[in-house]
């Protein structure tokens, strides 16, 4: 595995922890051109009561913002779980590079576990990495939703 690979899915499990702490799915996310992260995020959808404010997205807007285009041509995004296609959807419209992500998604996955986006053309395909720290993603997405069924049986 590459080294740099597990760097960068680390931090976005610190983003995912966040989530975790204020009881949001974990799902974390970063952006990083030329070796600096220039976009981070992490699930928001309860505490802003907004479908849209998935990691991914929040991680690009910033990284859009920080590089004042929305192009973001030599950009990868590390995401601990598989993009749903609301997410991938931006990663195309955005132009980033390359996906790398962490546990897969049997519910909402658009690469693979469900369906595959890219089995339709696109004017745009990233480079698509999966199963980094994939146990690491995993672990705290089961633990989360373990907390979830424990809390609502108090």
């Amino acid at each position: 595995m590459d080294l740099k690979f597990e760097k960068y899915m680390n931090l976005a499990l610190i983003e995912a922890r966040k989530a975790y702490d204020l009881n949001e799915v974990p799902v974390g996310a970063v952006v990083v051109y030329k070796d600096n992260i220039i976009g981070s995020g992490f699930n928001k959808r309860e505490i802003t009561n907004n479908a849209l404010a998935h990691a991914e997205i929040i991680a690009i807007n910033e990284a859009c913002k920080n590089l004042n285009s929305w192009r973001l041509i030599d950009c990868d995004i590390y995401i601990t779980l598989e993009p749903c296609p609301m997410c991938v959807g931006a990663i195309i419209n955005s132009r980033i590079k390359k996906i790398i992500y962490g546990a897969q998604d049997f519910k909402s996955g658009s690469l693979g576990s469900v369906f595959n986006i890219f089995d339709f053309k696109f004017n745009h395909k990233p480079e698509i990495i999966s199963g980094v720290l994939e146990t690491k993603s995993a672990s705290l997405l089961k633990d989360f939703f373990s907390k979830l069924r424990l809390d609502k049986l108090k």
